[in-house]
């Protein structure tokens, strides 16, 4: 498995047997290849501050791959507006890489009122992570909601015109 771990709130640390360590925090975006074997643990770290937070998994294209990790902070992508790549596996250069050619997980801080395109995918898995939006074509979504979407082109994503909101999508052009 590639596994994708996204801090929303507070901090989480990882620790594995191939000796990474580090803290998780929002905006740093972690990748972990499970590939033939690795042992990990995570835990919040704080005995005060509660830690929020999103793993995905995803199937690599190719088994029995060599376990893996990789991070990188995407804060000053995420604070220009918009919608980034978090993690890739099509070689965006400002994301972490996946084994996985057809997948592209993309994130955003949606300001109060910011509108973006979502991106045209096969088959799509929006998550308000925070927030309120309003999805073109199917309504509000709250905090907690989630859509699939399957060839649904590029609808219009509007944050809610007061809070904004933090968003997930996994766009998959893959069969």
């Amino acid at each position: 498995m590639e596994i994708v771990t996204w801090v929303l709130d507070g901090e989480l640390e990882h620790k594995d047997s191939q000796g990474n360590t580090g803290i998780i925090y929002p905006g740093l975006a972690q990748r972990m290849s499970a590939g033939r074997g690795i042992w990990h643990s995570e835990k919040n770290p704080s005995n005060k501050n509660e830690v929020h937070l999103v793993q995905m998994w995803v199937l690599p294209d190719t088994e029995s791959i060599d376990p893996g990790y990789e991070q990188l902070d995407i804060n000053p992508q995420l604070g220009k507006g918009g919608l980034v790549p978090i993690a890739s596996g099509q070689g965006h250069k400002a994301a972490i890489r996946i084994r996985q050619k057809g997948a592209v997980l993309w994130g955003g801080r949606l300001k109060a009122g910011e509108v973006v395109t979502l991106p045209d995918s096969r088959y799509a898995h929006l998550y308000i992570a925070k927030g309120t939006a309003d999805l073109e074509g199917a309504g509000t979504l709250h905090s907690g909601d989630a859509v699939r979407l399957t060839a649904a082109g590029t609808p219009h994503l509007t944050a809610d015109d007061k809070a904004g909101a933090e968003v997930l999508l996994w766009g998959m052009n893959g069969g």
